[in-house]
Order: C-alpha cells, then structure tokens, then sequence
C-alpha cells in the first residue's frame, strides 16, 4: 500500500494539528479536492484510490514513531498521548464520481478539525502514486535522475554558495513514495548541508535529516471563522500561534489575503516576534524586496530575519532569488513538484483545501488568482470588502 506510515506527511501537519489540539479542540470543518491540471480523468481510478484510503485509516502511530515526535523540541507530552490513541477514521472522508469536475471525481473530507487536519498529504500522495502507476508502470528513472543530476551540478557549481541551501517539499505532489525516498539519499549523497531537511517526517527519521514546517493556509483560513472579528482573523491566527509556541516555529505565512492586507496585519510586534515569512504567490522578487524593505520599517535587521520561497520553485528561480537576496537576509528553498515529480510525464496540479470552519465559509485569497479557492462567491465578495482586496 502507498502509505505505510502516519509520519509519511509534512511535519506541519503535526505543529498544526498540536495547536487545535490545544487552542481549537472543537472546531469542525470541510475541506474539498481539486485538481487543477485540465484534461484529467481520475474516474477509473477511484475503487483503487478509495482503497488506498481504507488501509490508511486503518493505521496507528507505533511506539518509535512517538518517540521521535517526542524528541521535537516544540512537540508537548500531551500530544503525544493525544497520538498514542490517534487514527484517522474512514466516516471523515467521501470519495464518488461527480460530473461537476473536470477530473471526474469529487472527494470531500468533513468533521473535526483536530481529526481530519492529518487527511490532506497522505489521500493526495494517494492520488498521485495512483495515477502514475496506472499511466505509466514501466517508467524508467533514467530521465528523472538525469534531470536531478543536472539540478544538483548547478546547485554545485553556483559561486559563493555556501549559503544557497534547499529543502524537500514533494510529498503531496510526488511521483511515488519510493521515488521521493530515492531523490531525498541522492541528495544527501551529493549535496551534504546544501539539503536543509525534508518537511516528510517519515523521511527526516528515516534518514536523520531536520524536519520542517510551521503552519499551512488552512490554519489562517480556520481562524476567519474562529476568531473574535473577521478582520482581524489574521492577527488573531499570528496571536494564537504565538500563544501556543513562545516565539519557535516563527515563520508566518504571507498570501492567505494577499501581501498587502499580509503587510498591515504584520507590525512591528509580529516583524520582531516571528523569525520570517514564507512566500507562496506572487511575483517572490517583488515580495522579497517588500518583506525586506517592510522589517527595517520596523526597525528590525533583516539579515536576522529569514524568506522562505516555496512557490512553483525550479532550481534555475532558486538561484536567481538566491543572486538576488543573499546577503541581505536569510534565505531558505522548499521545492516540490519540481524535485519529486520531475520524471518525463507532466506532474498533476492537485490540491486539497479547507472549505468551511464551524460551518461558516473559509476562503484563501491568494496573490495568485489560480490558487484562490472559495465555494461561496458571496462570502468571498464580503471577505475582499472586508480587507480592501480589489
């Protein structure tokens, strides 16, 4: 079966989950899949996808897993038992045909944020090994690891890079469990400190590398509907995350509501208590030069403060970003897609995205008009008024 393991996902996933557990325990939400590769027919494959579901829910975190989570500084005793007892559970998820995708089905995960939050990486690994297993099950990797040789010898070859680090952040959108273990030991091998760490923590473990991650879009999109004021969701979701970690895990998502409702909201208290900013839309030159430009505003140094890019990343962008802001400030790379689907076939565009909080319309206005994902044109008419967002 694809996934093996509960730690096979992207460790915020677990900082996430670990703070609902303790700020949100009854919240209940809805999230909805979509793929957004045009041409796609994942019909035929839903029994094999759906029973792909079932032997996940039926797995349990084991004792040495717990006690690697454990062993995370931000991890707290509670959650862990919390996990001891955890599975996710099969009455969460609905998966059908439907005529109203293009893609030919409709998967829809709905109940209790603290249960369903750990669904959306494993069901679109699962979505994702399925459909190139059916499409190409003789694929040789000798296109792929020619690619990622060529990724790795410009890594390597680019001057003054002792600075110039990337990370893993494939496992959504990766060709196959097996592949993305490969990718990450070559990458090991051969660029030693230039790999940062993975954001899959089965694959930190495994493989002793730092795991990483800190909140995701659908921790702010929750707080529109759990906060006190739906203008000051965003401040509110900043506020609870720094509540429940004492200033670690500090790097802020920017593009829930775009950069300049991101800009107002992130003053001078959060620009000093959170380490960086994570770009995820948008053009990232422009944004970087903002966020800079925005920290000594706030009288903060902002080669004390970290970017982290993770947006559609190539490593050919990754050096041109790197060019451009080294020196100035901290810099980190996560790269997906082109890292852990890079194999001769087009990779799918499939997300899975949190839809409705405590039965109220969610909604994530990004930078990127693609990347926006909202079922009630209403709530998001509202929600644009609400935040001077054009």
């Amino acid at each position: 079966m694809i996934i093996q393991s509960l730690l096979d996902t992207d460790l915020y996933k677990f900082t996430m989950q670990q703070c609902v557990l303790h700020q949100f325990p009854a919240a209940e939400v809805e999230y909805r899949f979509k793929c957004r590769t045009p041409g796609v027919d994942l019909r035929p494959m839903i029994d094999e996808i759906a029973a792909e579901i079932d032997h996940l829910t039926s797995i349990y975190f084991t004792d040495e897993e717990l006690a690697y989570l454990a062993s995370l500084r931000f991890m707290k005793s509670d959650y862990i038992e919390f996990l001891s007892l955890f599975h996710l559970k099969r009455k969460y998820v609905d998966i059908r045909p439907s005529d109203e995708f293009p893609c030919g089905i409709d998967i829809r995960i709905a109940g209790p944020w603290l249960h369903t939050i750990p669904f959306e990486i494993p069901v679109l690994a699962i979505v994702n090994e399925v459909y190139f297993r059916r499409l190409y099950p003789d694929l040789s990797e000798e296109e792929g690891l020619r690619r990622l040789g060529e990724k790795i010898r410009l890594l390597k070859e680019e001057p003054d890079n002792e600075d110039l680090h990337i990370s893993d952040y494939g496992t959504r959108r990766r060709f196959s469990r097996s592949w993305q273990r490969r990718v990450i030991e070559i990458l090991k091998h051969d660029l030693g400190s230039q790999l940062s760490g993975t954001s899959n923590v089965m694959f930190a473990k495994e493989l002793g590398l730092i795991p990483l991650g800190t909140m995701a879009h659908e921790y702010l999109q929750a707080c529109q509907a759990l906060g006190p004021r739906l203008r000051d969701s965003q401040v509110f979701g900043f506020e609870m995350w720094a509540k429940e970690y004492r200033g670690d895990l500090g790097i802020a998502l920017s593009d829930v509501y775009g950069m300049e409702p991101f800009l107002k909201d992130f003053d001078m208290y959060f620009c000093k208590l959170f380490d960086g900013a994570r770009h995820d839309s948008g053009d990232p030159f422009v944004w970087g030069e903002r966020m800079i430009e925005h920290w000594r505003t706030n009288r903060c140094d902002p080669r004390t403060k970290s970017l982290i890019f993770s947006d559609a990343l190539t490593i050919p962008k990754v050096i041109e970003l790197y060019r451009r802001f080294h020196g100035r400030v901290r810099l980190g790379f996560g790269i997906g897609t082109n890292l852990m689907n890079d194999r001769g076939p087009a990779p799918l565009n499939v997300v899975i995205k949190m839809v409705k909080a405590n039965g109220q319309p969610v909604a994530k206005i990004s930078d990127a008009p693609e990347k926006g994902m909202c079922e009630d044109e209403g709530y998001l008419a509202y929600l644009r008024q609400v935040f001077g967002i054009a």
